[in-house]
């Protein structure tokens, strides 16, 4: 299936951006932009069709694009993210999206970001975090239902969304941090724990029958690898210094046809 993989360009501010469960640490700019560029080279040697938003540089976490939206094969759904500095990067997004899927929005008091949203499936998983509330899943059930998807919530405790505790790697199988989300929400599933020297390694962009992964956990890519994953690394060490991983800095769909917005 060919699919599109929308990014953003590293803002200039990325040092001021929002944190939560990291210590500020310095970040270089200049590789961060490479590392980001060299994503961006990953995405299309595995099939993707890039859209390239341009950067916005008063906007420390616009490169985390994945937080603004869930793009489903039928719909957008626009996201209203926790922290009110990213609600600014909203309308770009928006614009990019009007001519390929139709727009939903999550409304106030609903508070979503894209990182506490996987889908597998028809199954949508929504992690209730620092940054993603009820209210917000309540709208997503009311919205998605129509489509077919199935909307479950899970607590999320001790990392920032729920795609830092658990990410897809297959259509069957998920990799997760036991220690971060409750695993028998995923009944069903075939789970692959990280090492419990990585925590902070279930974090996974599959495209198609290949996994993107970051150098940083090779213990936990031997437990994929045994499992017959196939895997293409990339190096995200200074966006990591932001919070970001690799499902953060795009958000891949299915291209489809355009039917405006609603």
């Amino acid at each position: 299936m060919t699919q599109y993989a929308m990014t953003r360009a590293v803002s200039a501010s990325l040092g001021q951006c929002e944190l939560t469960h990291q210590d500020r640490i310095p970040i270089d700019l200049t590789i961060a932009r490479r590392q980001h560029a060299e994503y961006e080279a990953c995405l299309e040697r595995l099939g993707c069709e890039l859209i390239r938003l341009p950067e916005e540089p008063e906007l420390p976490d616009a490169v985390f694009v994945e937080d603004t939206a869930v793009v489903l094969d039928e719909i957008a759904l626009i996201t209203r993210p926790g922290a009110s500095s990213r609600r600014l990067e909203i309308e770009s997004v928006v614009a990019a999206l009007q001519p390929l899927r139709d727009i939903l929005r999550i409304e106030s008091p609903g508070a979503l970001d894209g990182g506490d949203v996987l889908v597998v499936g028809k199954d949508i998983y929504v992690g209730l975090s620092s940054r993603t509330n009820e209210a917000a899943v309540d709208q997503m059930r009311q919205w998605l239902a129509p489509y077919g998807y199935r909307t479950h919530s899970a607590e999320v405790n001790g990392c920032l969304h729920l795609k830092s505790a658990v990410t897809a790697v297959s259509a069957t199988t998920l990799l997760v941090n036991p220690d971060w989300i409750d695993s028998e929400v995923f009944d069903g599933y075939d789970l692959v724990e990280v090492h419990p020297d990585e925590a902070y390694g279930a974090n996974a962009l599959r495209i198609g029958e290949i996994v993107i992964y970051p150098l940083a956990f090779p213990r936990t890519a031997e437990r994929l690898e045994h499992r017959g994953i196939r895997i293409e690394f990339v190096d995200l060490s200074e966006l990591a210094k932001a919070e970001g991983a690799v499902t953060c800095c795009s958000l891949v769909f299915a291209k489809g046809p355009g039917t405006g917005s609603k």
